[in-house]
This record gives C-alpha cells, structure tokens and sequence, in this order.
C-alpha cells in the first residue's frame, strides 16, 4: 500500500478553502439544491448545463462546481419525497414509502432532519471511500468481473424479497412485471424490438423516471385528494426536528451498513441511484426486529436510503476517475466535463494528478456539509407546504410531474406512458400490489439480462469455479433463505382484516386478468424473436404467470392469505374513513394530458390550472389568475434555463404561434 498519496490531502483542502474554488464550490450546491428539489430532474441536467461553461476554466474551480452539483441533488430531492410523495430522482423512490406517511402523520421535520443528517454521514462515508479507494481499492475494483457482477444483481434481487409487501405471491408477480417492462425495447443481445409496436419511442425502453412518477408520484396525489383536506392533517410542523437527529444516532449502525451498500454498489457501472435506494431499503427492512411500522411511516425506511444515495456519489467517482468508467448518466457528463478542462481519467488521474484527486475528495465532503445544511435552514418554511389545503397545491404538482416525465424523451409517449402507469398504480395501490416490486423489477431488467449473457458467453460454467462470485451467491441463497421464511411465518398467522363483498373481490380479479393479458402479450409478442432475444422475457413471463396464478387460484377460493384479498379503500385504516370515489379523480388526472394534448403544455398547464383552482379548489377567479399567471412565468423561466421542451398539442399544429405558445 502506498499512503505517499497522503501528503496531498491537506495542500488541497487549503486550496480549496482558500482560493477561488471554494466559491465555486458554493456555487455548484446552490444550483444542485435547486435541481435535486425539482422532481426528476436531478444532478444529470444540472452537470449538461455547465458543460458549454468549463471551457478555459482552470481545474479546480471547475471540478470544486461540478462535485457541488453532483453530490447535493441526493440530498434536496428529499424534499418532494417526504413532503408531497413525489420522488425527486429514481434514488429517492424508496425514500417515499416511508417518508410521505410520516409527512402524513405530522412528523416531516422529523423524517426531514433524520434524512439530511443520514445523507452527511453517507455522504461523508463516501469521500471517506473514495479517498481510501485512491490508495487501495483499484486491484480489488478489477477482480469484479462479468460473473461477480450478475451475482451482484441477484443478491439485490433476493433483498428485494422484503420489499414484496404482505403478500408473496403478488409482490413476486410486482416484481417480474417490472422486470418484463423493462425488456420493452431493444434486446440486449441481438437488437430486436419487442412489444415496441413499431414504434420509435418504445424502442428504447420506458424511462424509469416515467415509471416511478407514475406509480408513486400519481396513485399518492390522488389518495391524499381523496381522503384528505391537508398532508399533514391537523398534526404540528414543527415537533420532531431533534428526533430526527436522534434517530439517525440511535440507528448508526444502520446508516453506516446503507452507507457502504451505497459505496460499493455506485462502483458497479449500471448500479444506479434507483437500485442503491432499494437495496438500502431492503437491507432496513431485514435487519428490522420489528418491521410491522415499514411502509407506514417507520424512520429507518428514510435513514436506509438516503445514506446510501450519498455514498454512491464517493462510489460512483472510483471508476470514473481511476478507470476511466463512468458508473451512470451523471458520471458520464462528468467525465466530458474532465476532458473539457484537460484531465483524463485513469492511471494519468493516480500518477499525476494526486492533488486534484483529493481536491475532489475534500469537495465532496465539504459539498454534503454544506447541502445539508441548506436543507435544514430551508426545512421549516418549505415543509410548511404540508399545512396548505392539497387542493391548492395538487394541480401545480401534477403539472410539474408530467413536465418532468416529458423531458425524460421529450415525446408524447412519456405523457402517454405516465398516464397509463399512474392508473396502474392507483389500483396496485388500492389492492396491496407492490409498487417496489414492479420498480425495482424494472431497475433491474436490463441489468441482470445483459450480465446473464455476458456471464455465459465469457465464463460458461466456469462461472462457478470463481471464488468471489461464489461468496456473493452463497449471500443471495442466505438472504434467500431469510426472506421466504419470513414470509411464511407471516403467512400461517392469518388475516385479520374483514372479509370483503364479491363485488370488491371481483374487482380485484378483474385487476389480476388485466395483469395477466400484459403478461402474455409480451410472451406471444417475443415468441417470434431469435433465442437470444426471447430467452429472457420468455423466462421472466412463466414466472410471472406462475405467481399471477397462484394469486387467482387463493382469490377465487376467497383465501385468508395476508394481502391476498385486499382494498386499501376499505381497510381498518383511519386515513380511509371518508375517503371519496377513486373514478372522477382518475378523469381529473386525465384532464391534464387531455388539455396538453389540445392546446399544448404550456398554455393547455396554465387552463388546466386556472380551472382546477376556480372550479375545484373554489377560489376566486383573481387568486385563480394570479396563480396561472406566476405558474406560466415559472416554466417559461425554467424552460429557456435549462433548455427543456414543452409538449405540442394539436393547436400548435394548426397554427404557427410564438414561444411559449407555440
């Protein structure tokens, strides 16, 4: 081990406090903030705006901006997760089935302060990482492998078990129905389309952004509509900022492990911000003693995922600086960002450049304190919005949703494609389908068939002649083993909700028959493709008929199963009672992309809105207008910032308008 790397680790933390860099520093977690706040934009668009400006910048103020931007975004999205439910990035997905109820219950300062402190620590784990990997870790990041990298994927998989919900059957199926979407597309092997219908959208996938606002972001925003006046009810803001130090302290051991689940998966090139998340949230859940609380407001399912959000980042610069890798989409921008200002990674990045690599260490640990402690100085007036009636602040979330779903491809199909899950998800919600599982599921698909038949083409079965892809497999067949006796033990316990009318249980199998036709539609689309390209989603479409099947069998014996039977409508739970419709809040949502549709984002956004809030929300028609006017403004601010697109509708066709008209 070399440690004469060390004597630039103190020159560089002077540099970057003393010098212009700090400045810069500043100036990336300010911008970071703003990105990682708005839903599903994130550090990724932040990183492409800088870019045109890093030519002829020197170094290190460069790089003091870029880690400032890369590194807080996971720590702001918390914001929209805990607070209205809506993932601010694919890594904080996990973040809001634990962190919006306790918004709900009352306790958003607590979740809030326990994740920001949560996310310092792993933030800081992940410099602490980066720096030792700087002396050491190389060698070990070049024995992982093709082999140790699928073994990997299904280690997660099998973590993934906890997150199944009550019911096993139907969690699994959840799960390979993610997997499935995520084989629309290309095959990884041959090229060959499937279920792309010949269309140029569907080619390359269904963004996973699209998918998590549609299962999260929607089902969430109507269920709070429909049952409830305010998020956080009548319940104080203000208590449980201390708790939430608190409870980080006391499950320190919890944020440490999630922390370096965090840094070891964002070395893994695939492994991105969405996995990390819900691999942590897993972990938190099996080393629970007590998980009757998860998915219900338990604090530990906040401080899991956001420690290992902000150790990625150390992780994710470990490849992308000693090998030259990026590790996702936001690495990648960084890595040009290296080439602008004349820095290349690699062995040059180790042997000659020791002071810029720990100028971007001590950036990184000093980015998370800052980011962190911009949030807690903005967490009381922004969770404020907790105690505004939801009726005047949904339409500006749905809004801003399916703005951001649309800059995902900057095509009809992501409004389409958000619509379509969103009403998925109301129902997956309403009869207890795991929406984890259908995510995760998808997170994983492309993953897991790509390292299948890289494993098999390279190792064959000499795969199981290497040593450190058996140590990860005998992990995944303990974790394995864990779960589905957990599960079962919470199976011979019974049900003891209330046995529902047929009408409901009919409906809940109608639900299944729909699931089932998505399933065999994709196998009979695929059964026409070359081997190599249906082995996968054939595979995956028999486990999941399996599973579906196993579900029917115990609906249509009215089985006591946990879960099996299941209307969150009609539940035992408080939240319910009074809870209005599910259908015309479904039109109400479909109102939006109707309106865009007609008169284009832009000014079909600023109707919708006006609408909303003079018929819906029933104010005046001057608080209305004066709303849609500051809304309009916004985008047409944001828009030329950050150079998105708005959606066109059929009146731009018809007539040639100016922007943002048109």
């Amino acid at each position: 081990m070399d440690l004469s790397a060390l004597q630039y680790a103190l020159p560089a933390l002077l540099t970057l406090v003393t010098g212009p860099h700090l400045l810069y520093l500043i100036f990336g977690v300010a911008l970071g903030m703003v990105f990682g706040v708005l839903p599903a934009i994130g550090g990724l668009a932040g990183i492409a705006l800088v870019l045109p400006f890093l030519f002829g910048m020197d170094p290190g103020p460069a790089l003091a901006m870029m880690i400032g931007l890369a590194a807080v975004p996971a720590t702001s999205d918390t914001f929209s997760s805990v607070l209205i439910g809506v993932p601010g990035g694919a890594g904080s997905a996990a973040t809001v089935i634990d962190g919006f109820p306790m918004s709900k219950r009352g306790q958003a300062a607590r979740a809030l302060t326990a994740a920001f402190f949560s996310s310092l620590i792993g933030g800081l784990f992940g410099a602490f990482v980066l720096s030792f990997a700087f002396v050491v870790a190389t060698p070990i990041l070049m024995a992982i492998g093709f082999s140790e990298q699928l073994m990997l994927i299904i280690l997660a998989l099998t973590l993934v078990g906890m997150l199944t919900g009550r019911n096993l059957a139907k969690g699994l199926a959840s799960c390979c129905l993610g997997l499935l979407i995520g084989t629309i597309g290309a095959a990884t092997a041959t090229g060959e389309q499937r279920f792309a219908f010949g269309t140029i959208y569907l080619m390359d996938g269904i963004p996973l952004v699209v998918v998590a606002l549609g299962a999260f972001a929607l089902p969430e925003i109507m269920d709070v509509l429909r049952k409830r006046q305010f998020i956080a009810g009548d319940a104080p803001l203000g208590h449980g900022w201390l708790q939430g130090f608190r409870d980080v302290i006391d499950n320190i051991w919890l944020v440490l492990r999630c922390s370096g689940v965090g840094a070891v998966m964002g070395m893994l090139p695939g492994m991105g911000g969405g996995v990390v998340g819900w691999v942590a949230y897993a972990h938190a859940v099996q080393t629970a003693k007590d998980k009757s609380q998860f998915g219900k407001g338990d604090v530990r399912g906040v401080i899991g995922p956001e420690s290992a959000n902000n150790a990625k980042d150390g992780g994710d610069l470990i490849p992308t600086l000693f090998l030259g890798v990026p590790s996702n989409g936001t690495m990648a921008l960084f890595l040009v960002g290296l080439t602008v200002i004349g820095l290349q990674p690699g062995r040059a990045m180790v042997t000659q450049h020791q002071d810029i690599v720990y100028l971007i260490i001590w950036s990184l640990a000093i980015a998370n304190i800052l980011g962190t402690a911009i949030s807690i100085l903005l967490a009381r007036p922004i969770a404020k919005v907790t105690a505004i009636p939801f009726v005047l602040v949904a339409p500006f979330i749905l809004v801003a949703i399916f703005f951001s779903a649309y800059q995902s491809k900057s095509d009809w199909g992501d409004i389409i494609s958000l619509l379509v899950v969103g009403v998925v998800g109301l129902f997956m919600k309403r009869f207890g389908w795991s929406r984890a599982g259908l995510l995760i599921g998808l997170v994983m698909s492309r993953n897991l068939e790509a390292a299948l038949y890289r494993t098999a083409q390279v190792y064959g079965l000499e795969l199981f002649l290497r040593p450190l892809a058996l140590v990860i497999l005998g992990i995944a067949a303990l974790m394995l083993f864990v779960t589905i006796r957990a599960k079962t033990r919470v199976s011979s316990e019974g049900d003891a909700s209330p046995e529902l009318s047929m009408p409901t249980v009919n409906m809940q199998f109608g639900f299944l028959l729909v699931l089932i036709a998505f399933v065999v539609a994709i196998a009979l689309d695929v059964s026409d493709n070359t081997f190599l390209a249906k082995v996968f989603p054939l595979s995956v479409a028999g486990l999941a008929l399996i599973f579906l099947t196993i579900a029917g069998i115990g609906m249509v014996r009215r089985s006591r199963a946990p879960g099996l039977i299941f209307d969150a409508d009609l539940s035992d739970d408080p939240e319910t009672d009074g809870s209005k419709p599910l259908l015309p809040f479904m039109a109400l949502m479909a109102a939006l992309p109707l309106s865009i549709a007609l008169l284009g984002f832009w000014l079909g956004s600023v109707v919708y809105l006006f609408v909303f809030l003079w018929l819906v929300a029933r104010k005046s028609i001057l608080y209305s207008a004066i709303n849609t006017a500051l809304l309009g403004l916004f985008f047409y601010v944001m828009v030329d910032l950050i150079n998105a697109r708005f959606a066109p509708g059929l009146l731009q066709q018809l007539v040639d308008l100016p922007y943002p008209l048109g």
